[in-house]
């Protein structure tokens, strides 16, 4: 009898304290301002159970990490509002709103505005990565219309096990599409992407002011990689380009749930993350990005 009275009482306890769990409450939120892209870290009391984290009305890609802390994405066409979280018991609203500021040198329509790791991981059983990269021309500028982007190599590794694994390494070469701009990706289809080549540079040419219309979408020209066994830290993507005035770059990454299945519905690829956007220069660039560590704050 007195076990049984201490398994009712341990169970009665447990119900007790799960009752006690109210509405979510947002006390405070990390940075307080940033661009769309900009990881978040939200921290109160009863995020449990989160189904939705809204910057305002619109839905944002999100990670719980405890009770008391979530991380969120700002997401696309964001404005300056209060983070709203959503759990069964109810919904809270931040004490003061998030400032988006987006950089003016970007143009409006494009996502993401600035670098941001997806704080959500890659599927246990996705196990291929392939790199990307979008180049366009900012119509906003004069003499767009003569706007390149050269590129002359791509590379994506992994940290597998503590060591660097080289996936691809393409030099002088792209695959890709021109794809809808307004609204960004609207859908899949696409045109060919025209390419010229530098000889003298060894590089493939983008001429993105030729078509302003399209994003540039281009990808590694070799096979979609397999992941090397082992414990995976994530991946990086690097791209050596020269970026004309009025153009634009940037890179990121996708996982995949295998070397060979197509691009599709049914959730075939997860994007890591993408860079910040690289800027014209008069020099060749190094564009990068990395979703080894996650989000960092």
């Amino acid at each position: 009898m007195a076990k049984a009275a201490g398994c009712a009482f341990l169970l009665w306890a447990g119900l007790s304290a799960a009752a006690q769990v109210g509405p979510p409450e947002i006390l405070r939120f990390s940075p307080t301002s940033g661009p769309e892209g900009a990881r978040v870290a939200i921290t109160g009391s009863n995020l449990v159970g989160i189904s939705s984290v809204r910057f305002g009305a619109t839905e944002a890609v999100f990670e719980p990490v405890s009770p008391q802390k979530v991380v969120g994405i700002v997401p696309h066409r964001a404005s300056s509002s209060n983070i709203v979280v959503i759990t069964p018991q109810g919904r809270g609203a931040s004490p003061s709103a998030f400032l988006v500021t987006n950089d003016p040198r970007i143009p409006d329509e494009v996502s993401y505005k600035a670098e941001y790791v997806n704080p959500v991981p890659a599927p246990a059983n996705f196990n291929s990565a392939r790199l990307w990269g979008i180049a366009i021309a900012d119509t906003r500028v004069p003499g767009h219309e003569s706007a390149r982007v050269e590129v002359a190599w791509t590379r994506l590794s992994c940290r597998v096990d503590g060591r660097e694994v080289v996936l691809n390494d393409d030099t002088g070469r792209v695959r890709g599409g021109l794809y809808q701009r307004q609204p960004w990706f609207a859908s899949d289809a696409h045109d060919p992407i025209p390419l010229a080549y530098d000889l003298w540079n060894h590089s493939v040419v983008l001429a993105v002011g030729r078509r302003s219309d399209r994003v540039w979408h281009f990808w590694s020209p070799s096979p979609r990689a397999a992941l090397p066994l082992g414990k995976l830290e994530g991946c990086t993507v690097q791209a050596r380009v020269l970026i004309s005035p009025g153009a634009l770059l940037q890179v990121g990454m996708d996982y995949w749930r295998s070397p060979t299945i197509p691009y599709g519905s049914g959730g075939n690829n997860h994007e890591a993350g993408a860079s910040n956007w690289y800027l014209p220069s008069t020099q060749w660039q190094e564009a990068t990005f990395t979703d080894i560590g996650g989000p960092q704050f």
